[in-house]
């Protein structure tokens, strides 16, 4: 036989949990990166429990970043970084920017990887130049196609004030390759093609901190991703304003329903106590 009582306790903590995992959506509606939550529930006898709580890995909208510097992935997959210990993450916001020493990096420090190009824009491993088959084909290993990522890396000669000693500026295109641009843009030389790495199964990606993520054994190796990386402007928020706002008024039902009833519970208890005791 159900206690209704109990499931009522269960439904108004269940609901609360709801709630502030849908009111947190709705916060970062327009915080750039931002992953939406959502709960999944496992229900039993006397109520139900959080199953599960995962991040939408779906597209968020474009928007003009705060510099040139910025990408912004189009497509499946995340952008790499690495850290001072040499850990890879995973993140799909591009508002990195080059530092001092031109090296192209996080707003916290995190070194973006990327592969070495020639000429040819062909992806260097060390001296030899990669079949693009092989490099999109196999899973990577500190690499796709076993090629080692490295450190981006724009630094300005003070000799002369160009990028490189040898260009005046630069350009993200869509294919996530650097292009040095010289002699008022009519040379282009590729430079660097800004990993994207995608996962199996993404949705097991454990997050170390806000939009950043590593691997685990569910989530499967690194692949490479697929999508275009554009210059100039950095993902936003994927949250469903209009669904979270639905779920957010059917959470608020929910949990006033459970108030009601553990109310009303408590006064029939009330009045038993009382009555006995008469």
């Amino acid at each position: 036989m159900r206690d209704a009582f109990i499931t009522a306790l269960n439904t108004q903590k269940i609901s609360a949990e709801w709630v502030k995992s849908i009111s947190e959506n709705l916060i970062n509606v327009y915080t750039p990166g931002y992953r939406e939550r959502k709960f999944t529930f496992k229900t039993f006898l006397d109520g139900s429990v959080v199953d599960n709580t995962l991040r939408n890995i779906g597209q968020g909208k474009s928007s003009p970043g705060t510099s040139d510097e910025n990408i912004y992935l189009e497509g499946s997959g995340y952008f790499v970084l690495r850290n001072d210990h040499g850990r890879l993450v995973y993140t799909r916001l591009g508002e990195f920017k080059f530092d001092g020493e031109g090296v192209y990096r996080s707003p916290d420090g995190q070194a973006v990887q990327g592969y070495i190009l020639n000429d040819k824009g062909e992806i260097m491993n060390g001296a030899k130049p990669v079949d693009a088959e092989s490099f999109v084909d196999t899973a990577f290993d500190g690499g796709a196609a076993s090629v080692p990522t490295t450190n981006i890396k724009l630094w300005i000669d003070p000799s002369n004030g160009k990028y490189l000693g040898k260009y005046e500026e630069f350009e993200f295109k869509d294919d996530g390759i650097l292009y040095g641009k010289a002699d008022g843009g009519k040379v282009m030389t590729p430079l660097y093609k800004v990993a994207v790495i995608n996962f199996h199964n993404p949705q097991q990606l454990f997050e170390v901190a806000e939009g950043q993520f590593i691997e685990t054994a569910d989530s499967g190796r690194p692949i490479v991703g697929r999508g275009e990386v554009r210059g100039g402007l950095i993902e936003l928020s994927n949250v469903d304003f209009d669904a979270n706002t639905a779920y957010y008024q059917q959470a608020q039902m929910q949990l006033e329903l459970a108030n009601q009833l553990i109310k009303s519970h408590k006064q029939l208890l009330q009045n038993a106590i009382e009555l006995m005791s008469g």
